[in-house]
């Protein structure tokens, strides 16, 4: 899938909040600055959250709750993490019980950690235009592609 700018990263993130239900995770990868943040800030404006997006780069975790978004969600960044041992501290198993994760770097955990997410990952091809592959977990028939 080719997005040619940053609106259209948004917009498929609009589209894909309304496919979300809880327990889904959404795996984001790509190099820095390939746009995974951009698509995280269009899922949670499609959830209804009206304010700033960040990279939790060093919180590792941002959490949205309702009334802000419609689905409890956790916005999740992995590339600080240096053991996947680690995760479980985050707490991200009782997060996705309750509702959604979205998760960038999600090679730095254990690969059964994302087995049954929506995998997209993101690649340059211009100055503003990226290239999505696309992993669909089973979990995910009937949702992806996003209407």
């Amino acid at each position: 899938m080719n997005i040619s700018d940053e609106a259209e990263m948004l917009m498929l993130g609009r589209s894909l909040a309304g496919q979300l239900r809880r327990g889904d995770l959404i795996a984001l990868s790509g190099d820095l600055g390939a746009g995974k943040t951009v698509l995280a800030r269009g899922i949670l404006q499609g959830l209804g959250h009206h304010g700033e997006v960040a990279s939790p780069s060093y919180a590792l975790v941002h959490p949205y709750d309702p009334p802000a978004v419609r689905l409890p969600i956790s916005h999740v960044d992995l590339y600080r993490l240096d053991d996947p041992a680690a995760l479980e501290e985050l707490g991200l198993d009782e997060a996705r019980s309750y509702g959604a994760l979205i998760v960038e770097w999600p090679e730095r955990a254990d690969p059964r950690f994302v087995a049954d997410a929506l995998h997209i990952r993101i690649d340059r091809d211009g100055s503003a235009a990226r290239r999505l592959t696309v992993d669909a977990a089973r979990s995910w028939e009937g949702r992806w592609p996003p209407r």
